[in-house]
Parts: structure tokens; C-alpha cells; sequence
């Protein structure tokens, strides 16, 4: 029995989530957005989920700090997770998170993405060739991640024959972004730093005996610095946003291209329509972001008394940010969980806004826009075959498992 949209609202706890909210969560973000849109969760946080708030905290970074250095702390302990994640780009604030980005958006120039292309097509023909050939598909393991895997490798200068453990790595580090995690989870993400920084030590020797052309090779750009500004990356920035740049492509990518995939195998007619018009290939991307949005937890913590949506928090409280819920909130979507591949206007928080709008959005959406079109024209009466499985993730949400049958 469906529980009330009130008590819903009333029950939620992000530290006890229930498999109905794994499975899907909208209900209750909903819940949320009407009668208790900044709640107040039992740790003393807060979590927002109302489109016209997440924008307000996105852009102003003075209020609402991105450093998760008092947050991570307990978390993590003395770590190498606790060092990674309070290093990389994502978690930090101006002027350090100015610096770093300046770096890394040089080298995801819109040049230099539109000179991805060819190379982009050419590796989503052989996945669609090698799979044409087998007998069981999964959409996930044969093609979404797949894709990134290769991207992000191209753009750090990763050796085919070394990319292996790469996807590994990812999941295990993003796995203990998590709400909350188990001893497990906790062990396995410090290994996976570890093992990534000391291959990294050796991929970043071998760039500096040999380096790539800084237009392309974002390793060699981030290596040398701004030539502009003088500006370089201490050694351990330099390690923490190699493996940033990785995960940070890498599972929300794989999600968009995975989400989207079943998200018109369960929508047949619009399927149809995109088969029918390819054009649309770039608003179908903008609503699958929207609507199954890859990343759908953003974190702040306030640096002074600041009133939001009508309750006033003190300094240093926690906030959580619900992308997946302002990604459908019907003050700003209308008929918000409807998919829709030619919803526009489509303004939504799936690459937040302001200085932390992602640095890789066009990139992800160039890969999206690839992977869709040519994926339908190649098998465009895919089917799926049994029941997708899902991560078991609340932050990023996507699949591990989608059988298929071509």
C-alpha cells in the first residue's frame, strides 16, 4: 500500500533509505517539494529539492561553501578517500577550485571537443559491431561504460593495454561518496586511491619524459600548467584531479547513455519519434539529464546565518542538494514526469549552474548525442530483455545490468 504524500514527506531520512526510494525515488521527492521542500534531517542538515533553491545556493559560493573538509572528516578519518575527495576540483572553493578549472576547461576547448569527433564515431561503430555479433547484449558492460572509459583514457593519455582497472577504480571512489557507507565500502574506495595514485605516478614520469600537445592531452596541460598565468598544480592536485577527471566522466556519462537507453525502450512513442526525427538528438539528451538525471545529490555547507525557502540555518550546517528533485519540480517543468525528447525549454540542474557548472558538459553531451543516434539507427527494435539492475546508489543513479535483445 502507497504510504501518504504527507507522511512520506514526514518519514524521509537520508541516512534510512528504503528500497522503494532506490527503485524509484520520485515519489518522494515530490512529497518533499510539497510539504517539506527544506527539510531538516535527523544529523541537523538539510535537504532541498526545489529548483528555484538549488539555483540560489549554485550561485552564490560566499554563502555556500563547496569545501568538505569538516564534513568528510568523521566520514573518512586520516584516509587517502578523505584526501582525494577533499583535493579534487569538485570540493573545492575559489581560488582553488578557479585554478584547477582554468586548467582543465583549456583543454576541453570547444575545439578541442569538436576535434573528438571522428574518433568518438569510430569507437561507438565497433561497440555497435562487437555487439551485433554476440548472442546476449548488456547496454551497460558492451556500451555505456564502455564509451567514457575510452573518452576520458584519450584525454589523460591512459595506454589501451592499462585501461583495465580503470572502471573498477571509479566505482569503488564514487562508492563511498555515498550517504552512508559500510566498513566494505570504505576499504574498498582507499584501495582504489591508492592503486590509482601509484599507477598515476607512473603515467605522469612517462608525460614528463614525453610530453603530449597541450591542446589535446589534458595530463600534459594540467603537468605544465597556465602558460598565461604561470599557475601549476601542486603534486598532490595534480594526482587527486587526474582521478577527479576520471570518475567525474566516467560514471555520470555511463549513466546518461544507460538511463536514456531504457528510458525509450519504456517509452515506446517517443522512441519512435526520435528514430523518426534524429534532429532532436540533442533536446533527447537535455531530458534524459533531466529526467533520470546521472548525478542526483549535490552537497554544501553554509559559512554564515543564511535563510533559505523561509527557514534560517546557522553556520556550518550541512545542506543537500537534490538535483533529481528540482529536475522535476513542476514550477519550473511542466508535466514534469512525463519524458518528453523535445521538451524546450529544458533548463536543467543535471551540470549544475555557476562556478561549479561541470567543466565537461559539452563533451558528455557530444558523447550522448553519438551514442543515441547511432545506437538507434543501428537497432532501432531493441528490446530489453528482463528487468535492468540498478547500483544501489541514491547519489549516482543508474544501472550496473541491462540484458537486451537487439
Amino acid at each position: 500500500m502507497e504510504m501518504p504524500s504527507r507522511e512520506l514527506a514526514a518519514e524521509f531520512e537520508l541516512e534510512r533509505l528504503t528500497p522503494e526510494f532506490y527503485d524509484n525515488p520520485y515519489p518522494t521527492y515530490r512529497a518533499l517539494q510539497t510539504h517539506q521542500p527544506v527539510k531538516r534531517l535527523r544529523n541537523g542538515g538539510y535537504i532541498l529539492t526545489r529548483y528555484d533553491d538549488l539555483v540560489t545556493v549554485y550561485k552564490n559560493t560566499t554563502l555556500f561553501s563547496s569545501d568538505k573538509k569538516r564534513e568528510f572528516a568523521p566520514k573518512y578519518g586520516d584516509s587517502l578517500l578523505f584526501e582525494h575527495h577533499t583535493t579534487s576540483l569538485v570540493f573545492n572553493d575559489p581560488p582553488a577550485h578557479t585554478r584547477v578549472r582554468r586548467l582543465i576547461t583549456g583543454a576541453l576547448s570547444p575545439r578541442a571537443i569538436a576535434g573528438m569527433q571522428p574518433d568518438l564515431i569510430a569507437l561507438v561503430d565497433r561497440l555497435l559491431d562487437a555487439m551485433a555479433a554476440k548472442a546476449g547484449v548488456d547496454l551497460i558492460e558492451d556500451f555505456a561504460a564502455a564509451i567514457p572509459i575510452e573518452v576520458i583514457g584519450n584525454l589523460l593519455g591512459v595506454p589501451h593495454d592499462e585501461r583495465g582497472p580503470l572502471r573498477d577504480w571509479s566505482l569503488a571512489i564514487l562508492g563511498a561518496l555515498e550517504p552512508v557507507i559500510g566498513p566494505e565500502t570504505f576499504s574498498r574506495g582507499n584501495e582504489a586511491v591508492r592503486d590509482f595514485l601509484a599507477y598515476l605516478e607512473i603515467l605522469i614520469t612517462r608525460r614528463r619524459a614525453e610530453p603530449g600537445d597541450p591542446e589535446h592531452d589534458v595530463l600534459t596541460r594540467l603537468i605544465q600548467g597556465d602558460d598565461g598565468t604561470g599557475e601549476k598544480l601542486s603534486a598532490k592536485e595534480l594526482l587527486h584531479n587526474c582521478i577527479f577527471l576520471l570518475n567525474a566522466g566516467h560514471e555520470t556519462t555511463t549513466n546518461l547513455i544507460g538511463n536514456g537507453l531504457v528510458a525509450l525502450a519504456d517509452n515506446p512513442a517517443e522512441k519512435q519519434r526520435l528514430i523518426g526525427q534524429p534532429g532532436l538528438a540533442r533536446t533527447a539528451v537535455e531530458e534524459i539529464l533531466r529526467y533520470e538525471s546521472s548525478n542526483q545529490l549535490g552537497n554544501r555547507i553554509t559559512t554564515t546565518e543564511v535563510e533559505i525557502g523561509g527557514v534560517t540555518m546557522q553556520a556550518n550546517t550541512s545542506l543537500t542538494l537534490c538535483i533529481g528533485a528540482a529536475n522535476r519540480d513542476p514550477a519550473q517543468f511542466p508535466d514534469p514526469d512525463r519524458f518528453d525528447v523535445g521538451r524546450t525549454p529544458n533548463r536543467h540542474l543535471a551540470f549544475a549552474t555557476g562556478p561549479h557548472q561541470c567543466a565537461g558538459m559539452a563533451l558528455a553531451r557530444l558523447e550522448g548525442v553519438i551514442a543515441l543516434t547511432r545506437f538507434l539507427a543501428r537497432f532501432p527494435n531493441y528490446t530489453l530483455d528482463g528487468t535492468p539492475s540498478r547500483g544501489g546508489r541514491v547519489r549516482f543513479r543508474g544501472y550496473l545490468r541491462v540484458p537486451c535483445r537487439l
